[in-house]
């Protein structure tokens, strides 16, 4: 039997601030290819991925959604970037592409305003920050609220903003690891869902330490979005994050996860 081919790898659109197109489903960019579920199970939640840079958390959703253990369909992936690598991850899963530079907008409200005309295009059920590095105005977040996702390299409420890795190993910290939350106004401040954590070695530099969380990382986001795919999670009242029906007073742990919670 002959190989399957790959996919063709897809087209990248770079928008112009006057010519960011009228939110309509699925016409700005490619789609990638529907994964196919069992029968009687919900079709897969399109979702949306933003990113600045490499991609690597983009890449293990991408290979979830191809081996069908994560009910998702990735409908674009959005950068504000034109050399951000992931872009060519997702060209090459055959997943549609779109940059739409911050630097070509005068203030923070207009670019915001233009991603979320952007997004809204998919209709996507979800929103995830692959490392999009941008701090969102109130108005995109209360726009995606309940619906929007990041990934942070720390264990918050601990080391929010940059160079968690390097300031860890400044305060002498035994544990490190990273955060999947629900996005908020306050800068990775909001309901925090799901935490990894790693030791940290007498001689860790901040690179080692960071390969070390990274590796967590690519475990930590995935159950994340298939929980929320699922419809187990969702933020509830008082912005606690539910699942199961059951509200998080305090992120649970990757390593301490029931294996109904692993379902």
């Amino acid at each position: 039997m002959s190989p399957v081919p790959p996919p063709a790898p897809a087209e990248t659109t770079t928008w112009a601030p006057d010519r960011i197109p009228d939110p309509h489903p699925c016409l700005a960019c490619p789609q990638a290819p529907v994964q196919t579920l069992a029968t009687g199970n919900p079709p897969p939640l399109p979702i949306v991925v933003l990113i600045s840079g490499s991609g690597s958390n983009l890449q293990a959703l991408i290979d979830g959604a191809t081996d069908g253990s994560l009910p998702i369909r990735i409908a674009c992936v959005i950068a504000n970037r034109g050399d951000a690598y992931g872009l060519e991850r997702a060209r090459r899963a055959g997943i549609g592409t779109q940059v739409l530079s911050h630097k070509d907008f005068g203030d923070r409200k207009t670019f915001d305003t233009a991603l979320m005309a952007l997004i809204d295009g998919f209709q996507p059920g979800l929103v995830v920050l692959a490392g999009f590095m941008r701090i969102l105005t109130p108005d995109f977040v209360a726009h995606y609220q309940g619906r929007l996702l990041n990934i942070h390299p720390s264990l918050l409420p601990k080391y929010r903003g940059l160079h968690t890795h390097e300031r860890a190993l400044a305060a002498r910290e035994t544990e490190h690891g990273a955060t999947v939350h629900f996005v908020t106004a306050e800068l990775d401040g909001g309901p925090a869902i799901l935490q990894a954590r790693v030791s940290v070695a007498a001689d860790d530099d901040a690179s080692r330490l960071a390969a070390r969380v990274l590796v967590q990382e690519h475990r930590l986001y995935p159950q994340v979005v298939r929980w929320f795919a699922q419809g187990r999670l969702e933020l509830g009242p008082n912005d606690l994050p539910r699942l199961d029906g059951q509200a998080l007073a305090e992120p649970l742990r990757l390593d301490l996860l029931t294996p109904d919670q692993l379902a």
